[in-house]
């Protein structure tokens, strides 16, 4: 089977992480914005996502490409500093037609937050957000940054990708 990445990011962790899986499978590597980005010629795909604003960069891509990605295996990673839990599970399904979230394969990865690289707003909102927060130490990421960006942590991706590659197609 054939496979390729395509990934929407904003600072810089989920474009590291792509590479890292391209390196790693010899997949190619698509940021959305590049014209030659066409899903339709693969049997598989690997999306990568940053969560801003508690909902996937890459929805609207995936929204316009949707038929395009129908009948293929996906894969999903998101890249936040929430890591996996419930919560994150409901932003991605937010963010996604019920039915195409229901058959993907989905794997939360950990990003960095550089206080340097967001706009003043967006540090207001972090400080805001961080006095609300019930756990301290995402209270104390929220207000300071954090770097989480973890290669070892793209294993369960490269496992499945194995699967999809050890898959037999049946000849015709």
């Amino acid at each position: 089977m054939n496979g390729a990445i395509f990934f929407s990011g904003k600072y810089g962790s989920t474009e590291q992480y792509a590479k890292w899986i391209s390196e790693a499978t010899g997949l190619p590597v698509f940021d959305i914005k590049d014209p030659m980005a066409d899903p339709s010629k693969y049997e598989y795909v690997i999306l990568g996502s940053s969560i801003l604003y508690f909902k996937l960069t890459i929805r609207k891509w995936i929204r316009a490409n949707l038929s395009k990605l129908q009948g293929r295996t996906k894969i999903l990673f998101s890249v936040s500093g929430a890591g996996e839990s419930d919560k994150l599970n409901r932003w991605v399904a937010d963010s996604l037609p019920s039915e195409f979230a229901s058959k993907i394969e989905h794997v939360a990865l950990r990003g960095k937050l550089d206080h340097s690289k967001v706009s003043w707003w967006v540090r207001q909102i972090l400080w805001m957000g961080s006095l609300m927060n019930p756990d301290p130490q995402a209270s104390k990421d929220e207000r300071h940054g954090f770097d989480h960006v973890d290669k070892n942590s793209i294993q369960p991706i490269i496992k499945l990708v194995k699967q999809f590659n050890d898959t037999e197609v049946p000849a015709s």
